[in-house]
């Protein structure tokens, strides 16, 4: 049944990663807010919607509807997801849930007490590489993870007048402070260390000590040009790793044998590398970055079906280590 969707927040990530993804699915917006009534009419224009409205309450209100998604700030999820959910309506939004990890606590007992799902979108789990080395080391065949090394860059356009890093650690680094346990473990401990090259152009590197008895480390900052590649995750066995750049180039090396004396030399399925990467000449809807599959999951769970979607559970996890990340760097 197509399920009725009433939209808060129609900015350039809405309209050009979020929305395009929700409409392949089976459902009808039937609704958009924004506080920007251009941006709005436009939006409206967009996906066909005539029910446009500046006040996000009077969204929620809207009778009819099955589901309320939104990509606003991080203090705007956490009033429109509880009202949202206080009325009985599931909720999709965009990462962070709030601004802090008491505001994710109070949104999680909000959907405990309506029974409604609110799921986040944490894409990066559903990114093409991080979902297919997940499902290598979920499959068994990579065996144990021993270490985790990576690195989640971006420039220094959060402080623009103003080197405020709380934009960049909630928009940002959040993501990563879900990943890892999504492609290892829950995590044990964690500790960090930074360098400023001056105010708002900040690295560091987090490290981590994971449940499973692996180790890893990922740095993040602002000192790289959004303009180059910005994401790199190595996972290392026992005689294997795996590699993924930038979300859309994998490599799974194993243990081949040395081939330069061997005149029978050939390639074995088996122990020798296999690499993938997209084919970006297709013409194909195809979303490497993983929207349209976070969305699937979504979906599925807001139609009662089993789905693997990162809920309000994930989201106060994730805020709990941001905090304590925080903590550590004094930033």
């Amino acid at each position: 049944m197509t399920q009725k969707i009433g939209w808060i927040g129609c900015g350039t990530h809405a309209t050009q990663m979020l929305l395009p993804q929700l409409v392949r699915h089976d459902v009808e917006i039937v609704a958009l807010c924004d506080v920007d009534g251009s941006r709005l009419a436009q939006a409206g224009r967009q996906f066909g919607v005539k029910n446009l409205t500046s006040d996000a309450f009077e969204l929620i209100g809207t009778r009819g509807i099955d589901m309320v998604g939104m990509a606003v700030g991080p203090e705007q999820h956490l009033a429109f997801g509880k009202a949202a959910l206080e009325r009985g309506i599931p909720v999709f939004m965009e990462k962070p849930p709030a601004s802090t990890a008491e505001g994710a606590r109070e949104l999680l007992k909000a959907a405990e007490r309506s029974a409604k799902p609110l799921v986040l979108g944490f894409m990066k789990r559903y990114s093409i590489g991080n979902r297919i080395a997940h499902n290598i080391i979920a499959s068994g065949r990579f065996g144990r993870v021993l270490g985790m090394t990576g690195y989640y860059m971006t420039a220094p356009t959060y402080f623009a007048g103003n080197v405020d890093y709380s934009g960049f650690f909630l928009h940002h680094c959040v993501h990563y402070m879900d990943l890892v346990s999504f492609l290892v473990s829950p995590v044990r401990e964690m500790n960090a260390r930074k360098v400023e090259a001056a105010p708002g152009r900040v690295l560091f590197h987090a490290d981590f000590n994971f449940e499973c008895g692996a180790i890893g480390t990922i740095a993040m900052g602002t000192i790289q040009s959004r303009g180059t590649p910005v994401e790199r995750i190595e996972l290392m066995g026992d005689h294997q790793r795996l590699e993924v750049d930038d979300v859309i180039e994998v490599r799974w090396n194993r243990n081949p044998p040395f081939k330069t004396d061997d005149l029978c030399a050939t390639l074995n399925e088996n122990v020798d590398t296999l690499t993938w990467k997209p084919n970006f000449t297709a013409a194909a809807n195809e979303d490497h970055k993983g929207y349209h599959a976070l969305l699937t999951d979504a979906m599925k769970l807001f139609r009662g079906e089993a789905s693997a979607a990162p809920t309000i559970t994930d989201g106060v996890v994730a805020m709990e280590r941001l905090e304590k990340l925080r903590r550590l760097l004094d930033l």
